[in-house]
């Protein structure tokens, strides 16, 4: 019975996924989005005073990229890092370039790129589950609970 729940635990789909697609989009766009309304802003429009609030908040986010992009690191490595950021960035390229989005509207680039930013997190946090569906094979840091 433990080892069917252990299972289950670890299964991972398109639903897992994009959960953490969800959380990377919120911690992405919650730090900075083109509207105004971001901390970024907030932090922004309070200078030079920071209030306990900010300061908490602030470390929450902190603590939020930490996570993402300390998993994202370790699941991709540099080269994995470095392609994902060539395949997103190609893919702006291939939207620019298409003529969906125009070269000289800095808010539309801007929301793609956070989104691609988003979409490079989730990657990064979701590949070992990826890989061990793929392979079957567990990264070396997993530990059996």
């Amino acid at each position: 019975m433990g080892k069917k729940r252990d299972d289950k635990r670890r299964d991972f789909g398109p639903a897992g996924f994009a959960i953490r697609l969800l959380a990377a989009l919120v911690l992405v766009l919650i730090s900075y989005n083109p509207t105004g309304i971001s901390w970024f802003h907030w932090v922004r429009a309070d200078l030079p005073g920071i209030t306990p609030l900010v300061a908490l908040s602030g470390i929450a986010l902190l603590i939020g990229w930490t996570i993402y992009i300390r998993a994202t690191l370790r699941s991709l490595g540099t080269l994995g890092l470095i392609l994902a950021f060539a395949f997103f960035g190609a893919v702006l390229w291939l939207v620019i370039d298409a003529g969906i989005v125009p070269a000289d509207s800095v808010e539309a680039i801007t929301w793609i790129v956070l989104v691609l930013l988003s979409l490079v997190l989730a990657v990064g946090i979701s590949w070992s589950h990826v890989r061990r569906r793929l392979t079957g094979q567990y990264d070396t840091d997993e530990l059996d609970g």
